[in-house]
């Protein structure tokens, strides 16, 4: 059940309850097959009329700075090596200053892409796709590489904490479908077909105000449930500022039940850990919430997802 203050008491949803909802989006999402998945609803003329977003050429980042230090919620921080430096040059002539990094991409810190290939559930992948195409040296199908030209669309911020008059949503708390909807009212803006929507439950806000905690057992996301909202809705890609999913998990046997429902039922890639505190600002200073955004993994071939700094353009 969800207690008045929104907080879990146990699962919400049983495993039949969930096997059920799965199947349901399932079935709603088979426009969304295929390597890509639910990134074919961004056609050319979508990408065409995101364009027409871009009025006053403010671009704004939505993720965070890549972490270096380990914490509660990042044991295994990102490696950042100095192959040269400043003073390697002190005897004249041409030097150069060169990086080595190496990251944990699926970690609780930093902002990464999860590709579709990322969650297997019942022995597949989203479409059936083996679970053995995942291979000791990487994904031979629906890898990040799906995205190697970008992902360029409307994007959405609904922003759930202004909405119930909060700073964050404290960690164990769900939003619901009718948060969304709420949301979309409350800030005039509709999510459409091929939308990126962002939903921001303040995870970042908290981190940055009361200090990191342990991420993997507790924290804000969406309730299973909401994600038929984004069926209705069509939309092509989720990404927030925490992990999407709700710890302790909602759903009875399923740890990540928004992932399994996102990217193995709908096709839909997952961004985790952006930061909006910057796109809030600049949303409230345009007066609107929608805006053109540009998502540029990496090109990794057989990669499960990359790191990556989403740009919004108003």
């Amino acid at each position: 059940m969800v207690t008045r203050s929104g907080q879990t008491d146990g699962p919400t949803l049983t495993s039949a309850e969930f096997a059920a909802l799965y199947r349901r989006l399932s079935a709603s999402a088979s426009w969304a097959g295929g390597q890509r998945g639910a990134l074919v609803a961004l056609t050319d003329a979508r990408v065409a009329a995101a364009g027409r977003e871009v009025r006053t050429g403010r671009t704004v980042t939505l993720a965070a700075r890549v972490e270096t230090s380990s914490g509660p919620d990042n044991p295994e921080p990102a490696r950042h090596e100095m192959k040269g430096h400043a003073n390697s040059g002190s005897d004249g002539g041409l030097d150069f200053a060169m990086d080595r990094f190496a990251m944990n991409v699926h970690g609780d810190a930093d902002s990464h892409i999860d590709a579709l290939c990322h969650v297997i559930y019942d022995g597949t992948l989203h479409g059936g796709v083996a679970a053995s195409s995942v291979t000791p040296d990487g994904a031979t199908a629906l890898s990040v590489e799906a995205a190697h030209n970008g992902i360029v669309g409307r994007g959405v911020l609904l922003d759930i904490p202004r909405l119930r008059g909060v700073p964050w949503l404290e960690p164990g708390d769900h939003v619901t479908a009718d948060d969304l909807a709420a949301a979309e009212t409350a800030q005039g803006v509709r999510v459409s077909e091929g939308d990126l929507l962002f939903v921001r439950v303040g995870h970042r806000r908290r981190r940055a105000e009361l200090g990191a905690w342990h991420t993997a057992k507790w924290r804000a996301g969406l309730h299973p449930s909401a994600m038929e909202f984004l069926a209705q809705r069509r939309v092509a890609v989720l990404g927030g500022d925490g992990n999407n999913d709700t710890a302790p998990s909602s759903t009875e046997g399923v740890d990540f039940p928004v992932h399994v429902l996102a990217i193995h039922a709908m096709g839909v890639h997952l961004l985790d850990y952006l930061q909006f505190e910057d796109l809030k600002q600049a949303c409230e200073a345009e007066g609107r919430w929608s805006f053109l955004c540009v998502i540029a993994p990496l090109r990794l071939p057989h990669a499960t997802g990359s790191p990556v700094n989403p740009i919004a353009v108003f």
